[in-house]
Order: structure tokens, then sequence, then C-alpha cells
């Protein structure tokens, strides 16, 4: 017997047991994406979420940056620190406050990001190929639930 085939099941009829198999396969499926990146890039995931986060949010602050990944300023901006000094982002002042930078992407930290998810997007959407299309259209519903979950406080 496997591994898996000895570990107990879990009853997706209640909330521990739902909350048990998606932890579950959504840690599964991190890993997974994560061993897709290029192999090329040498940027570490906290460094590509910042790129990610500049994609989608525009410039932002490094206190706004550090808010949106829940981690403490300073890590941020040793963070942000790495990534400039790389040619990913720049620094520049504030419009309004003088005590505060506003961090914005490079072509480099674009073309980064793009790389890196047009990758990552292509092995999933052949995994997602292989799935039959009920199967398909219960991920459609689930991924906006999946998304608000993980933004969830």
């Amino acid at each position: 017997m496997s591994y898996a085939n000895d570990m107990p099941t879990t009853d997706l009829r209640t909330d521990a047991g739902l909350a048990s198999e998606l932890r579950a396969g959504v840690m599964r499926l991190r890993r997974r994406l994560v061993a897709e990146r290029d192999p090329g890039n040498d940027l570490s995931i906290p460094q590509m979420v910042v790129l990610g986060l500049l994609v989608r949010l525009g410039d932002q602050t490094v206190g706004e940056l550090a808010r949106a990944e829940r981690v403490q300023p300073p890590s941020m901006t040793r963070t942000v620190n790495c990534l400039e000094g790389d040619g990913y982002v720049v620094r520049r002042p504030h419009e309004t406050d003088g005590r505060q930078v506003v961090v914005s992407l490079t072509e480099a930290g674009r073309a980064a990001v793009l790389a890196d998810r047009q990758r990552r997007d292509a092995w999933l959407s052949q995994q997602l190929s292989r799935l039959t299309p009920a199967e398909r259209a219960t991920l459609r519903e689930a991924a906006p639930i999946l998304a608000r979950l993980a933004t969830t406080d």
C-alpha cells in the first residue's frame, strides 16, 4: 500500500473535511506551479509576487506592497532593494508625501512576470484540457471563490 492509500479519507460533506481537502489540493497545485517556473528565472517567489502585484495594481509604495503581502515593511524594503538592484523596479519620490517612495515596474520587470505567467499558464492549460467539460465548468465557478478565500481576513 502507498502512503496516500494508508491515509484516512476525509468527509467532504463536513466543513472540516472540505477544508482539509482544499488545503492539501491547493498546496500540491502551488508546489507544482512553482516547479513549472522557467529554470532560468533566478528571482525568488517573494520577488515574483512583488512584480506580480505591480503588474496587477500599478505603482505602489513599499508600505502598500507590505500590506498586500502581509509582511513587515523592512522585509518588503529588502525585497524591493534586490529588485531595484537587478533592474526590475525603480523608485521615485511620492507626489504628496516626501517620506515615501513609489515603486514602479521597469520593462524588464514586466517581461519577467509575463514570461513566468505564460509558462505556468501553458502548463495549467494543458492540465485543464485533460479534464471533462463538467470538471472545467466546476473550476470556472470555483476560481472566484478561491480568490475570495485567499483575500479574506
